[in-house]
């Protein structure tokens, strides 16, 4: 489990996409955390575990994010907020593309929807509710969403998978940008893109094969190193993308 010792003693944390592999071990871990006084958990079906706070948010329907969000921060301030949400495969089934000849815009306007629009619009109604402290106390306050290594442009190599590296790309700008204007009004303020490595679930489950054993995580494993990263993250930071390691993910 993570110290999280560079949040503040009773910080109140929110999980988004918490119905998946990764957003669940981060829930498992943070339900049982002595420091956390406050849980959220996001998800389409609102299910959460005992201790923890569940609603209902489906990031395909915009207009459901913004009440939502209202009803967790009415209580307080956040501390963490999490956007453990993605897609690769669309409600079709339909997987990343191999060649440009297989790109469909309906494929796309899904990928995006979850993976950028969605992301983009919980930071909207989040980022003005992060717990701020006092000038003579700040709190550090965390926005982070998954994002993946295949949304660097620098380091795109092999092609591919069009949507699912524009959306994540996308997903990043908008961190940046966000982070830029947070740190106006709110110096100690954290915004920051997460890979997670490759993690085993049902997103990552056709890509496996050539995954070498080591590198592949389990959710709790892969959760437990996010935390970490977020924990020694500070304001200098902001606005970039870290992997499961630490290490800063080329833009």
């Amino acid at each position: 489990m993570s110290a999280l010792l560079s949040f503040p003693d009773g910080f109140r944390a929110l999980v988004i996409g918490a119905s998946g592999g990764i957003g669940q071990a981060l829930i498992s871990q943070l339900r049982i955390h002595p420091r956390c006084s406050a849980l959220y958990a996001a998800s389409r079906g609102g299910l959460a575990p005992d201790g923890v706070t569940g609603f209902a948010l489906d990031l395909t329907r915009p207009e459901t994010i913004a009440p939502a969000i209202a009803g967790v921060v009415a209580e307080g301030p956040l501390h963490l907020v999490i956007t453990a949400t993605g897609i690769l495969h669309d409600s079709t089934g339909g997987g990343p593309e191999k060649s440009f000849r297989q790109i469909r815009a309906d494929h796309m306007m899904e990928v995006f929807a979850i993976n950028t629009i969605g992301p983009a619009l919980l930071a909207r109604a989040v980022l003005p509710h992060l717990a701020l402290g006092t000038q003579s106390a700040p709190e550090k306050a965390v926005f982070a969403a998954l994002s993946a290594r295949v949304g660097s442009i620098s380091d795109n190599r092999s092609g591919g998978w069009h949507s699912y590296r524009a959306s994540k790309a996308g997903l990043n700008q908008i961190l940046k940008t966000c982070a830029i204007e947070l740190a106006r009004r709110a110096p100690h303020a954290v915004c920051i893109g997460l890979h997670p490595g490759t993690v085993d679930t049902a997103l990552s489950r056709p890509f496996q094969a050539n995954v070498p054993r080591s590198k592949l995580f389990v959710p709790a494993h892969s959760a437990a190193r996010l935390l970490d990263v977020i924990d020694t993250i500070d304001a200098d930071r902001t606005g970039r993308v870290f992997d499961w390691s630490g290490a800063e993910i080329a833009p």
